[in-house]
């Protein structure tokens, strides 16, 4: 009797659109057009999956043969992998063989029969294994040769950095239920920007995926070591590193638990970098009691952070320094004051710089950088620590929070930088920058609660400004709302409307849905983030150049563009915008303006997920009369569902049908509105910082009230 056939893989309409190498909308439209288009064989109305080998076999009798290319093979044939528990890390060590071999190897082994590609690729990554030691070995099968062959062709057509850059964006789809989250890019440059001078030997004993290795190793560093507890993210970091170091680099990465079983006992380096797992009380409190790392104290259960901060300054050499990412609460819990008090008063605690919300996982907290110092016993200890505040600065939340993207990374890491390089050539004659940077003294710090967080340090710096210069920036400020205020009232003054007579005017009017199946309107939306988009950190590795993009709260907010798209293919996939779109709010409500017309400042900008872009015909449709009805009230109450928070239905709102000439006199209303709410904005905003700096000043002493006969 013989055995039933397997079934096939099934594919989304996104794949589908990679395989054919064309559109997503494209896709949609054989799916109506054509009667003879697979049906569905899995997945929901919303999201069907269709039989590969149906698709497969339906292109190919249109003349419609695949046009993937090999990173977009790699990606599909990743998802479609049929080995139950499969995953891409044990691709990793293929990647790296791959990677030694020429062109014609590559293309012998992909044309090898499936028994014979399988030996040979298992033979492939034993021979790299010492890369990582004490992992797994990899085995592969018979049902792994689909993914071996996409992977070598990927390899040989484009390069190991892009394969490895697929095989990431896998991982971190896999990996995110564990808690691995990437540490993006900037911040990564960033923390590697702290250490002073230039040095040879880094750490990092929670490597995680390699990215501060990376960023020190761009700086000069010609020794790397790594670990990490997961040996998914171990495998990675060694691949990676080993792939982009230059010649003379060596990488060292090993699998294990730092604070359990450090891999590296008797090994101290110039540099110490780390973004520690945060919260953990399982950090092997009750077996480490007396371990010789604790020199500032032994770190409650509830402070693994100050454990990591000691194993830290436990590997450098004497003056060398190191830069961690921690949580807010390690600056204040009570539980740690003892410790923070020891790394103040021996000088080991150098600088704390609070970062915005959004700057890393998890999103919706300002995290905070420490840079210490392992003491020299020959050097007094320091007398001050430096504190840089610049949780302030703008953020764009984007889904599920702020997002890494939305950060202005070239000014929180310009403000960061100068502060503590200007600090560290000069503790002694360090200037306070108000409400941005400030030297504490040790005796100011060392009170009941030993309290490093920066805001609360770096707010006092208020008082350090001289009373000329704060009474200075108060007449500035008073100067800018007094003419923000003239252009309100001679906005406010103009009027460019009429009552209509008697009673209210009425017109006939068509729904959105109605004029784009018309041609009158175009209506796109880019699809929400994925798992590996979402990260914030992007791909640097594949070679693709982040794109900024247009959120809802720009919208809201009257910004520019905050949000950044990291990933190739989302990039592809989101509409650019062009002068004369509209763009509404997909999410209505927090208050702010819900529709926008795109100017020249906003042309090219990719649109965000969760904004609606209607692009009119010029020749039926003023933008500014549609900028108008779209953004009503009374129209997006009519068209959206929810209670505090409102979900657009783009294609039930509705405009009336007016000749084009009438409809631009309503645009020309419309646009002196949106003007004035600008304006508005503006002089509320200008009102509220002069009030601030007023009242600072009157409560820190440089302001005094004027006598009565003075005003």
């Amino acid at each position: 009797m013989s055995q039933p056939s397997a079934p096939s893989a099934q594919v989304t309409a996104a794949e589908i659109s990679r395989i054919a190498g064309v559109t997503r909308a494209t896709v949609s439209n054989w799916r109506r057009r054509h009667d003879d288009f697979p049906a569905p064989s899995g997945g929901t109305d919303s999201s069907p999956l269709y039989d590969l080998e149906e698709v497969r076999a339906w292109l190919a009798s249109r003349g419609q043969h695949t046009a993937a290319t090999p990173s977009g093979e790699l990606r599909t044939t990743l998802r479609l992998r049929e080995r139950p528990g499969a995953g891409a890390s044990d691709l990793l060590l293929l990647v790296l063989a791959a990677a030694r071999r020429p062109a014609h190897d590559l293309t012998g082994l992909h044309a090898l029969s499936d028994a014979d590609l399988v030996k040979q690729a298992n033979d492939a990554a034993a021979e790299v294994a010492d890369v990582v030691p004490d992992t797994e070995p990899v085995q592969f099968t018979d049902a792994d040769t689909a993914v071996l062959r996409a992977l070598l062709l990927c390899v040989r057509d484009e390069s190991a950095q892009t394969a490895l850059g697929v095989l990431a964006e896998r991982e971190l789809e896999d990996s995110a239920a564990s808690g691995a989250y990437r540490t993006p890019a900037p911040l990564a440059d960033l923390l590697a920007r702290l250490i002073p001078g230039s040095v040879a030997r880094v750490l990092d004993p929670a490597c995680g995926s390699g990215t501060l290795l990376s960023a020190v190793a761009a700086r000069g560093a010609r020794e790397l070591y790594g670990q990490d507890s997961l040996p998914v993210q171990a495998r990675r970091t060694a691949v990676g590193l080993t792939l982009m170091a230059e010649e003379g680099v060596d990488v060292t990465v090993r699998t294990g638990d730092s604070l359990r079983a450090d891999a590296f006992p008797d090994l101290t380096v110039d540099a110490v970098l780390c973004n520690p797992p945060y919260g953990g009380r399982d950090w092997g409190h009750d077996e480490l009691a007396y371990d010789p790392r604790w020199a500032y104290g032994f770190p409650p259960r509830a402070e693994s952070e100050l454990a990591w901060v000691q194993h830290a300054l436990a590997h450098l050499e004497p003056g060398g320094h190191a830069a961690l990412l921690l949580p807010p609460a390690t600056a204040s819990r009570s539980s740690g004051r003892r410790i923070r008090a020891e790394l103040i008063r021996s000088g080991a605690l150098r600088a704390v710089a609070a970062l915005p919300p959004g700057a890393a996982i998890p999103l919706h907290i300002g995290l905070q950088v420490w840079v210490l110092q392992r003491p020299e016993p020959t050097r007094p200890a320091y007398q001050t620590v430096l504190f840089i505040d610049t949780a302030g600065e703008p953020t764009a939340p984007g889904r599920g929070g702020s997002r890494a993207g939305a950060v202005d990374w070239a000014r929180v890491t310009e403000q960061i930088v100068s502060a503590w390089t200007a600090y560290a050539e000069d503790p002694d004659g360090f200037e306070a920058q108000a409400g941005v940077a400030r030297a504490v003294s040790v005796v100011d710090l060392l009170d009941e609660v030993v309290d490093v967080t920066p805001a609360r340090q770096v707010r006092a710096s208020q008082a350090d400004m001289e009373p000329r210069q704060l009474a200075d920036q108060a007449v500035v400020a008073r100067d800018a709302l007094t003419g923000a205020a003239r252009s309100v009232a001679l906005l406010a003054a103009t009027e460019l409307w009429d009552a209509a007579g008697d009673k209210a005017r009425q017109w006939r009017s068509a729904t959105v849905s109605d004029l784009t199946r018309g041609g009158a309107l175009k209506v796109l939306r880019t699809a929400p983030a994925s798992p590996r988009q979402a990260d914030g950190e992007g791909h640097p590795e594949t070679g693709v150049a982040s794109r900024p993009t247009l959120t809802g709260d720009d919208i809201a907010r009257g910004s520019g563009p905050t949000g950044r798209i990291e990933d190739a293919q989302a990039a592809e996939q989101a509409p650019e915008i062009a002068v004369g779109d509209v763009l509404v709010r997909g999410l209505i409500g927090g208050g702010g303006p819900v529709a926008r017309v795109a100017g020249e400042d906003e042309a090219g900008v990719l649109l965000g997920p969760g904004v609606h872009l209607f692009r009119p015909d010029p020749a039926r449709l003023d933008s500014w009369f549609l900028h108008g009805f779209l953004g009503s009230e009374a129209n997006l109450a009519g068209a959206s569902t929810g209670s505090s928070t409102l979900h657009l239905s783009p294609g039930r709102l509705r405009v009336p049908l007016l000749p084009l000439e009438e409809q631009r006199r309503y645009g020309e209303a419309f646009r002196h509105v949106a003007a004035l709410r600008e304006q508005a904005r503006r002089t509320e905003e200008l009102a509220e910082e002069t009030a601030r700096l007023v009242a600072d000043g009157l409560t820190g002493g440089q302001l005094v009230p004027r006598k009565p006969e003075t005003l």
